[in-house]
């Protein structure tokens, strides 16, 4: 899997490494120029430090505006060092020694990174890369299936490398990735498609379904901690506000504190535009659930149905057929005596009961029509009804929602006004006139 460094002489990223690595990468007269009068590290965008037997990631904090470095090849064994590169979009940590995810924190831009071929165990300690689009995680030591869950928080993701590892030996592999990342494109370089995606829907949305109410409750709950925390740090300014001692003092606060409800404002909006986004992808994914199983419902009807016009037919072939041996039978005499009355009053001639015979049958075959339509509108209304109620639902969450923004941010207006006045009113009665 990855190097062994017990024959090779580890390296240390050091000044004399990153001015050849940067003198390499530029064209051959830009790098004569920059060699003689010196680089200013800060200009670099791209660093590529592969195959330089490099144990320790260290001193690359001078590239401030880095946004894409090449690790792979190395034998590094921790991600570290790496938190002063804040604009780094691109990462490459492949073929080293790495056993445990961890030092990204900071790296909150990064949209494209791989850890292939390491000694990882665990998907875990990412969860500020919210950027994330392309995640490479092949030919490690992840065995847990579940851990493919943790993903989810990754709304960006859409390419997803995961072969080599142990659980793609297991057999519904594929759809249990596909079932818990439902936006993803590309899984083990292999596009992902429609037939996939509506097979891991229907095998995995008894797990799905519970796992994305969590997750919603768990947003509301982030939303309404963030919102008190606004509260309790505007309530700590209206203290300072009722402690002004002078009116410049009490105005210079109320400026202040304005922006910090307007700041609290579009904070609250914010964030239930992000929770409005993230439930219609939820109820977009319920829809595609209830219309799978309203799907497979349906087929089944008519599967049933169609059996049900099966033995109709040879029903009636076979009562034809009886029909007719029996008028001939009458035509011969060798009816028995005691047939009842309304059987002969049957056996007129050939003509006339074949036409009651096939009139009975397409009767019958009407009633079949009539329920199997009756079964299959009653699913579309049912499916219509719940997809638009979760519709519904959601529009008149979001409407009160803002409502309830609007009016708690005009009591906070109104009791910052308020309270300024009060404090106003004090200092006008305690300063004497100038």
């Amino acid at each position: 899997m990855s190097q062994s460094y017990n024959s090779i002489k580890p390296n240390v990223i050091d000044d004399e490494m990153l001015q050849k690595a940067v003198e390499e990468q530029w064209p051959e007269d830009i790098g004569r120029l920059a060699k003689s009068e010196g680089i200013d590290l800060k200009n670099v965008m791209e660093l590529q430090l592969s195959f330089r037997n490099i144990l320790q990631i260290d001193n690359l904090w001078q590239f401030e505006n880095l946004t894409k470095l090449q690790l792979d090849n190395n034998i590094i064994e921790k991600i570290e060092a790496l938190e002063s590169l804040v604009h780094l979009v691109w990462l490459d940590l492949s073929f080293n020694n790495i056993e445990v995810i961890e030092g990204l924190d900071t790296l909150v831009k990064l949209q494209d990174l791989s850890l292939y071929n390491n000694r990882i165990s665990k998907i875990e300690h990412m969860d500020t890369l919210q950027e994330l689009q392309i995640f490479s995680i092949g030919k490690n030591n992840l065995t847990a299936l579940e851990d493919v869950v943790y993903l989810r928080r990754f709304k960006k993701l859409r390419t997803l490398n995961l072969t080599g590892n142990p659980f793609c030996e297991e057999e519904q592999y594929v759809l249990f990735v596909v079932a818990h990342i439902p936006d993803l494109v590309y899984l083990d370089f292999k596009r992902v498609s429609d037939t996939t995606r509506e097979l891991a829907v229907s095998k995995y949305h008894y797990l799905i379904d519970p796992l994305e109410h969590e997750e919603a409750q768990a947003l509301a709950q982030l939303e309404e901690k963030l919102a008190k925390q606004k509260e309790l740090e505007y309530h700590k300014r209206l203290d300072e506000i009722h402690h002004a001692t002078t009116y410049n003092i009490a105005e210079s606060k109320r400026a202040e504190y304005n922006e910090d409800i307007l700041q609290l404002s579009e904070t609250l909006m914010t964030l239930e535009i992000q929770t409005a986004d993230q439930l219609e992808e939820l109820i977009k994914d319920f829809e595609k659930n209830i219309a799978v199983i309203a799907s497979t419902f349906i087929e089944n009807v008519k599967g049933m149905m169609a059996q049900c016009r099966d033995l109709e037919n040879r029903h009636h072939e076979k009562l034809l057929e009886i029909s007719i041996n029996t008028l001939e039978k009458s035509v011969k005499n060798e009816l028995d005596e005691d047939l009842p009355d309304d059987v002969r009053e049957l056996l007129v001639d050939k003509t006339t009961l074949v036409n009651m015979v096939n009139a009975s049958h397409s009767v019958h075959l009407l009633k079949i029509d009539m329920r199997e339509c009756d079964i299959l509108t009653n699913a579309y209304r049912w499916q219509a009804s719940v997809t638009g109620k979760a519709f519904q639902d959601e529009i008149d969450r979001n409407r009160n929602r803002v409502k309830e923004i609007f009016q708690y941010i005009d009591n906070l207006q109104e009791q910052l006004d308020n309270s300024l006045q009060e404090q106003l009113d004090s200092i006008v009665l305690v300063e004497p006139p100038e």
